[in-house]
């Protein structure tokens, strides 16, 4: 086993079959919630307005074929998942009222924007991104990447099933977070590698308890469980309540063909779909920076930005064939590496056959959704703190004491955490997407011509140099 950077396996090697299907399974309890509320959030963004219904089972599958995709183009080098994207969120109910071809044509268009810069930097070379994002911005970017996340994590901690505030899944929630860590630091050699697992059964079991004391009593504020979605999925007991096919995206464009599209539709998707895929860009180079840091590797040159670039558009076309949502790089996936210290990419490759497995098993699916969201909340706690971490870790060798690295640092934080976001029509630039963009341009601005620091270091250098030249 590797120790490089800690970690208990390196990125080409592979744990016993065993553990290597426990740890997989971990994997897709983290990632698994944000990839089956895409489709959710779309669906309730569209209701009524268009027959089109995005399937969760499908984004799942939709998932599994996208990292295997995108793990083929990185040639195993880069233990990342892909999920289904929450920046295409609004492009995808823009899309819907042109049927399930529009939705599939957006993640093309998407696909294609990742597909070009790759081919780019293929040609160029990647050390005009070194120049244009040094430490300096992608250490608060991706510190800003996991902080930004905490509204999202606390708002799930503190909800019960109705979305109201509840001191009972507070506590729950902290039980899943506190057993998750414990575990991670004060467990066994084999409970230090499932931390996630155990904190999110515990959180579970406690939930249920008091779900069953809310049952008995007729206290409906214990009831922080709502196991309608297993009680549906087996009403009435048939075939498929066990096993079912999704309801892929490219089912929905054989139906309907590309009656809702013109060259209008077209345009219109086209602009809806292509801005934010620039957008991601920045957010994936941040997120490879940060796994880089974790596992000890320089992904942006081995395997290469233009590879990792080329597997997320490819993976995102692929995974839309099937599941309709683009993918990107998935922070928890990060921060799951980060805290088990398993950077196995066949970790990663047996995470995505799971997917597409259990994207079939209809009680998986619907178990899935009876987790209550304090629960996720908790678990969420660890895996978003690290991400902020790691980028913290990151400015830790950029000089502070620099005033242009200090306005350049403040500048990202202060206007993603604070939350500007820029809407140019259709179009929306995300908080931390105009944080970088800030953060870029002030360094190339304050970089031009050197800093009073600089001069008063070259002048002193200089007196020593004339002043050994001397002589007495």
């Amino acid at each position: 086993m590797s120790r490089k950077n800690n970690l208990v396996y390196d990125v080409e090697e592979t744990p016993p079959f065993g553990k290597n299907l426990v740890y997989a399974f971990q994997q897709l309890l983290a990632i698994i919630a944000a990839t089956l509320l895409v489709p959710t959030l779309v669906n309730s963004g569209t209701a009524g307005a268009t027959s089109v219904t995005m399937s969760q089972p499908a984004a799942l599958f939709g998932a599994g074929v996208g990292t295997l995709v995108y793990v083929l183009c990185t040639r195993r080098r880069s233990p990342i998942f892909l999920g289904s994207s929450f920046a295409f969120i609004s492009p995808l109910i823009g899309a819907a009222s042109f049927g399930y071809f529009g939705i599939f044509l957006g993640a093309v268009f998407a696909g294609a924007v990742y597909v070009i810069l790759a081919l780019i930097i293929r040609a160029a070379g990647t050390k005009w991104v070194d120049r244009l994002m040094p430490p300096v911005i992608i250490g608060p970017t991706v510190a800003l990447i996991g902080l930004s996340l905490c509204t999202s994590a606390v708002s799930n901690l503190q909800s019960d099933t109705t979305g109201t505030y509840n001191l009972i899944s507070i506590l729950t929630g902290l039980v899943a977070f506190i057993v998750t860590i414990v575990a991670s630091v004060k467990g066994g050699k084999g409970v230090r590698m499932i931390p996630f697992i155990i904190g999110i059964l515990a959180g579970y079991a406690l939930g249920s308890v008091f779900t069953a004391i809310g049952w008995a009593t007729g206290i409906d504020y214990l009831k922080i469980i709502d196991y309608t979605p297993l009680v549906e999925n087996f009403a009435p007991l048939t075939l498929n309540s066990f096993l079912s096919v999704p309801d892929f995206t490219f089912f929905g464009m054989f139906r309907d063909g590309t009656k809702y599209m013109g060259s209008t539709g077209v345009l219109n998707v086209l602009l809806l779909f292509a801005p934010v895929a620039l957008v991601v860009f920045a957010e994936h180079i941040a997120d490879h920076e940060n796994l880089g840091s974790i596992i000890g590797r320089d992904l942006i040159r081995d395997p290469g930005l233009h590879r990792t670039l080329l597997g997320d558009g490819l993976g995102s076309i692929a995974g839309s064939f099937f599941g309709g949502c683009p993918n990107t790089s998935y922070g928890e996936a990060i921060g799951c590496v980060a805290i088990t210290g398993d950077a196995s990419v066949s970790t990663i490759i047996l995470t995505s056959i799971l997917c597409l497995l259990m994207s079939f098993f209809t009680p998986f699916v619907a178990f899935v959704n009876t987790i209550p969201t304090c629960v996720i909340g908790g678990i969420c706690i660890a895996l978003y703190g690290f991400i902020a971490v790691s980028g913290l870790r990151m400015i830790q060798t950029v000089d502070l004491n620099d005033n242009r690295n200090l306005f350049v640092v403040s500048a990202v934080l202060v206007l993603g955490i604070g939350g500007l976001v820029l809407n140019f029509g259709a179009v929306q630039i995300s908080s931390i997407a105009t944080a970088l963009i800030v953060g870029i341009i002030v360094n190339i601005v304050l970089r031009r011509g050197r800093s009073p620091m600089e001069e008063q270091q070259e002048a002193e250098k200089k007196y020593e140099s004339d002043d050994e030249g001397k002589i007495f």
